[in-house]
């Protein structure tokens, strides 16, 4: 029995292993795909913003402290989105995170969006952010899915926001559910003082904001310029977006890897396939061309975390 127990934990550290190293090595990937987007859209815009979302310990060489920054991924990107670094619905103690934005903060505009219960803890998350020089966007409890225009705006001024740099807050609100058109939705964006504004592309499947319809909503209810900033999915294919065929399903094709637990209408991909590039980035009028020639500053890329979702849940 003894021998029969230790061959089970040998074979169970062996897997283990191994599926940490090919999450480490799609990491590499991940960091060579984000570059590369930012590559191609600088070279159609020069200022254009490239914001990836959680997966901060990408900015190590090989994902921890002690191997050193990487300072060619950093000048890639412009800032890095956190989700719940200081709350969760309740407060939660900050992890090796905070540590890293701390860090990196120099370099790039860190952008948390903690999701809080109520208005004592919206009120002491600003207060932590601001002590560590974040901008935050903290969301309430009806808000999970980012589908509200939220108040109060923290730090609001009439600055003009000529780079990520220079803002002080922001807007994330990618689900519409709440309107019932694109107006609707750009005389509600019209009428505040966000310094960024981060919203989806799309009103609906294949209906996108115009590049008119985007240069009004560059400009505050105050008078300030202000950055729009559109979100990007590239480490999960959706089932409701435009390149979606209608025969796709789990592994078919077969960079469909894996459910996406929690979202059912998306797949985590294996996003270093060609087939997948080629829509978010290398096609003619691919996803970040679409992005880009409807007016946008600069893309919010979620889900790069799938580098490690492919392999641990």
């Amino acid at each position: 029995m003894i021998r029969i127990a230790i061959l089970f934990l040998s074979l169970f550290l062996f897997f283990a292993c191994s599926k940490e190293k090919r999450s480490d090595k799609k990491g590499k990937k991940m960091k060579s795909f984000i570059k590369e987007i930012s590559s191609k859209a600088k070279d159609k815009k020069s200022d254009f913003i490239i914001i990836p979302q959680n997966g901060v310990e990408l900015v190590y060489n090989d994902y921890d402290a002690e191997s050193g920054v990487d300072y060619d991924y950093l000048q890639a990107i412009d800032g890095v989105g956190i989700e719940e670094l200081f709350n969760n619905s309740g407060v939660v103690v900050p992890d090796e995170r905070l540590e890293t934005l701390k860090l990196i903060k120099d370099n790039v505009t860190v952008m948390v969006a903690d999701y809080v219960a109520n208005d004592n803890e919206r009120d002491a998350t600003i207060v932590k952010n601001l002590d560590n020089d974040f901008i935050c966007y903290p969301r309430t409890s009806n808000n999970y899915n980012y589908e509200y225009i939220t108040t109060p705006i923290v730090n609001e001024n009439s600055n003009d926001i000529n780079s990520l740099a220079d803002a002080q807050n922001y807007l994330y609100m990618i689900s519409y559910n709440q309107y019932t058109s694109k107006q609707a939705i750009i005389n509600a964006l019209s009428t505040t003082n966000f310094d960024v504004i981060l919203i989806d592309l799309f009103f609906d499947t294949d209906v996108v904001f115009t590049k008119t319809e985007i240069n009004q909503l560059k400009t505050k209810a105050n008078g300030g310029s202000r950055k729009v900033i559109s979100y990007m999915n590239i480490g999960s294919a959706e089932n409701y977006r435009y390149y979606w065929k209608n025969n796709w399903k789990l592994h078919h094709p077969r960079w469909l890897k894996k459910p996406y637990e929690g979202y059912e209408d998306e797949i985590w991909v294996k996003f270093w396939k060609n087939e997948w590039k080629n829509i978010i980035y290398k096609e003619d009028n691919s996803y970040l061309d679409k992005i880009i020639e409807a007016g946008f500053d600069g893309a919010y890329l979620d889900n790069i975390e799938a580098y490690y979702f492919l392999y641990f849940d």
